[in-house]
């Protein structure tokens, strides 16, 4: 695919890379001839421009790219005006970042395909992850639903996978457990590996890692219960 990102700051840098490293053509812009000249070598294309000026954006392949993303979070204002230039020119698909609760009612009213929060997503996310313990790993699929790695807690050491009542009691749904093992390589150097367990026959040990599936609320449940 191809995808235009307006504001290469730390976030719209890195998601450049990113889409870049997946095999995606990148072209960017932003008014900093620093970071441009950063970027450049890692996209496709990078434009210095002022995104607030209509004749400027317009300059822009606007209709060859499939995603305009609008990653500018710190100046309110551009992001706004660069979403409404960008609806005015008849961009059919925009993501926009939102820095804040005020940016992401105005760029709700704007009527973009989708609202950015990465900040508020990875302390959320780390949150999780911290009330969890250092096992845990939160991947949010969508606002409200996630797939969360965890040690087992202790109040399922001892039951049969197979009679745990995670959906029932939690509304979560366990998709796989592992337990750690230790292997050495040819030098015997040891190693952690994580093997899939049986769902259908084991017992919950010390130290496995399940896999569930579900909202945030059914997990805070799960750590409610647990504390």
């Amino acid at each position: 695919m191809r995808y235009l990102i307006i504001g290469l700051g730390i976030y719209g840098s890195n998601l450049a890379k990113d889409l870049t490293d997946m095999g995606h053509e990148v072209i960017g812009a932003d008014r900093s001839p620093t970071i441009v000249d950063s970027i450049k070598e890692y996209i496709s294309t990078a434009y210095i421009l002022d995104s607030t000026d209509e004749a400027a954006l317009s300059g822009l392949p606007l209709t060859g790219v499939d995603l305009v993303i609008v990653a500018i979070g710190e100046n309110f204002g551009a992001s706004i005006k660069t979403v409404a230039i960008l609806k005015k020119l008849g961009v059919k698909h925009i993501y926009a970042r939102a820095a804040d609760d005020l940016h992401y009612a105005i760029l709700e009213g704007l009527q973009i395909d989708r609202i950015i929060t990465p900040e508020q997503r990875a302390a959320r996310d780390l949150s999780m992850e911290m009330a969890l313990g250092h096992h845990a790993r939160v991947m949010n699929v969508t606002p409200d639903v996630y797939t969360m790695r965890f040690e087992a807690p202790d109040i399922f050491i001892g039951s049969a996978y197979a009679r745990l009542q995670i959906e029932k009691d939690y509304g979560m749904r366990l998709i796989a457990a592992f337990r750690p093992a230790d292997k050495k390589n040819l030098l015997g150097v040891s190693s952690l590996n994580l093997e899939p367990i049986d769902l259908t026959q084991a017992e919950v040990a010390q130290g496995d890692i399940l896999l569930c599936f579900g909202s945030r609320q059914s997990f805070l449940k799960l750590m409610a219960h647990c504390s």
